[in-house]
């Protein structure tokens, strides 16, 4: 039977002596919780029906396909092992939410968040021969201190929020390694001087090599004798290949400490803010993003393959966007490898949709799982900027704790001074690098007239402030405070159901339009008010597939255009010959 996402999960990271264990597994509901008790974690306890991992038992692709809630879900299978070399590493791409791992009735370890990879080090617990893992997992999208990003919290998807995802969602595997081997690797690119700065982390004591090459040539080496610890080294190149829009150009690392060997990637980027504009390789290039949720109609959180992923890529390309705002999701790391060698923008954000933000309690639910994402992909040089927040309303008359919002930029900032944070895209601005909002506006003329104070005076007309508020919940809570960067980071959204255009609950933003040239006439419109603002340094399309019921993608659900995406791009590439040339 071929293995589902049989593709080495952490192209960034690459050792050869590793084992997928993806496909089928024994698989059980536990929606009582009580599986624990019960002693589904023991040798042998057999669970009642079956899965295919890594997809989610709410989709088909997993065969199991129950819709309804689930509170607790068990998985089980055996792995033989003829002979155990050095250490043994047990990895999750992801399993949503709080998950806990046993191998041969014991338990080695637990983790609590939905969307970051995770590990466990199983070697104590296995033996030679025939070896039983056991994973638990639990979720409750309605608890208010669990982030779930776009799940549905009713028993149906509605509005914009879509079916939901419990447990295993990404590859499970297994990676071995010598006793001295190498933890991490990061990397700081200095595209003035066209060198790049390590710092490699490593267990034990040995010997340790680096060589960087790109196309096969070599750019540069490092040696350290009898290395251990943290390693802070910088290898100069000797040539210079800018990472860029549409120039995915990577370096090949080769790592080795000892017996271990890592093969890795990097690409050679700036980005920094000057004033009002957002530079990559200190030059301004206007970002062509489209909102990309990263759901998949058999999949759901899962694309079916790996090509799926780099689709979705190839579509955006197809249809002028440079790059995309990852929405509401911590992608995997598959997907951000395939915008690395394409030259493709994202933002990295985090599913905090789902959480009681005038919780205090709810930092400690989201900044763990927040550190982990930045720390994971801090290497991605397609990331050009971090979003933590989205849209962070108010519950029930109760405000957003500001102090948490500001903290969590904070963090990030910490953790990654590289890049631009924005706190919390569209609403309520704490602390942040960039000002975005959010404007579904469908009048091109009303929407041009809100965003020209930016070049005339330099002020933002505040698109929620009396007499536009929603309901007042805006009240005056946040303004534009002047010489930061400036984008709508969502508009658009025309709503054209293509299909399922007569389900209930169907929708888009404006009246559905009538056909392909209103809707291009609209897109044409709204995206010159946009690219005529001198002030302005991107945008963001909403968006770029129809997902379930909101049906305003520019690509159908199943990835089939709607509209030409040449005549999209004919529209959304106005000047950018000249500005990313």
């Amino acid at each position: 039977m071929n293995i589902p996402r049989s593709e080495h999960p952490r192209p960034g990271f690459v050792r050869s002596h590793w084992l997928s264990l993806n496909g089928q597994w024994q698989f059980e509901i536990d929606n009582g919780r009580s599986g624990e008790a019960r002693g589904l974690y023991k040798e042998g306890v057999p669970l009642n029906r079956s899965i295919l991992v890594p997809f989610c038992p709410e989709s088909s692709l997993s065969g199991v396909e129950h819709k309804d809630f689930l509170y607790g879900v068990w998985y089980k299978r055996t792995v033989e092992l003829k002979e155990l070399p050095g250490r043994v590493r047990l990895h999750f791409g992801a399993v949503d939410y709080r998950c806990k791992v046993f191998v041969n009735g014991k338990s080695v370890g637990e983790h609590k968040g939905g969307y970051t990879s995770f590990f466990f080090d199983i070697t104590a617990a296995l033996r030679a021969g025939e070896n039983e893992i056991t994973v638990y997992a639990e979720d409750d999208t309605r608890d208010p201190l669990i982030p779930s990003g776009k799940q549905s919290m009713r028993y149906n998807s509605w509005g914009c929020y879509y079916t939901r995802t419990t447990g295993i969602w990404q590859t499970v595997w297994l990676e071995f390694l010598p006793e001295a081997h190498i933890d991490s690797v990061k990397y700081y690119p200095n595209v003035a001087d066209a060198s790049i700065t390590m710092e490699v982390s490593l267990s034990g004591c040995a010997d340790f090599a680096c060589r960087v090459s790109f196309a096969g040539r070599d750019m540069g080496n490092y040696t350290a004798k009898r290395a251990s610890g943290l390693l802070h080294f910088t290898v100069p190149l000797s040539e210079r290949h800018l990472w860029d829009v549409g120039r995915g150009n990577l370096y090949d690392v080769a790592l080795t400490f000892g017996k271990d060997r890592v093969d890795s990637y990097f690409g050679l980027r700036q980005v920094r803010i000057d004033g009002c504009k957002v530079l990559l390789n200190d030059r301004p290039v206007f970002q062509r993003l489209v909102l990309n949720q990263g759901y998949y109609p058999n999949g759901i959180y899962t694309a079916p393959t790996d090509a799926d992923l780099a689709r979705d890529i190839d579509l955006a390309m197809a249809a002028g966007f440079n790059g995309a705002r990852l929405h509401e999701k911590v992608f995997e790391e598959r997907f951000l490898y395939h915008a690395d060698r394409l030259g493709y923008l994202v933002w990295g954000e985090y599913p905090d949709w789902g959480l009681d933000h005038s919780d205090p309690s709810h930092i400690y639910a989201m900044l763990p799982e927040w550190m982990e994402a930045v720390n994971r992909d801090f290497n991605h040089p397609s990331i050009v900027g971090w979003c933590p927040h989205n849209e962070t309303w108010d519950v029930d008359g109760r405000k957003q704790i500001d102090a948490a919002i500001a903290m969590v930029y904070d963090v990030t900032k910490a953790l990654d001074p590289t890049r631009p944070c924005i706190d919390a895209s569209g609403n309520f601005h704490v602390k942040t690098d960039i000002y975005d909002v959010h404007d579904y506006e469908q009048d091109p003329a009303l929407l041009k007239q809100r965003y020209d104070t930016l070049m005339t005076d330099g002020t933002l007309y505040e698109v929620f402030d009396p007499p536009q508020s929603l309901e007042g919940r805006y009240e005056f809570r946040q303004h534009y405070p002047g010489n930061i960067p400036v984008f709508v980071s969502e508009y658009g959204g025309a709503y054209w159901a293509v299909t399922n255009g007569n389900a209930a609950g169907a929708w888009g933003y404006g009246e559905n339009v009538r056909d392909t040239e209103e809707f291009l006439t609209r897109l044409r419109g709204l995206t010159d008010a946009l690219l005529d603002n001198d002030r302005m340094f991107g945008f963001c399309y909403t968006q770029l597939t129809d997902v379930e019921q909101e049906q305003n993608g520019l690509y159908t659900f199943d990835r089939r255009p709607k509209f030409d995406p040449a005549a999209i791009r004919s529209i959304l590439s106005r000047k950018a010959a000249i500005e990313e040339s």
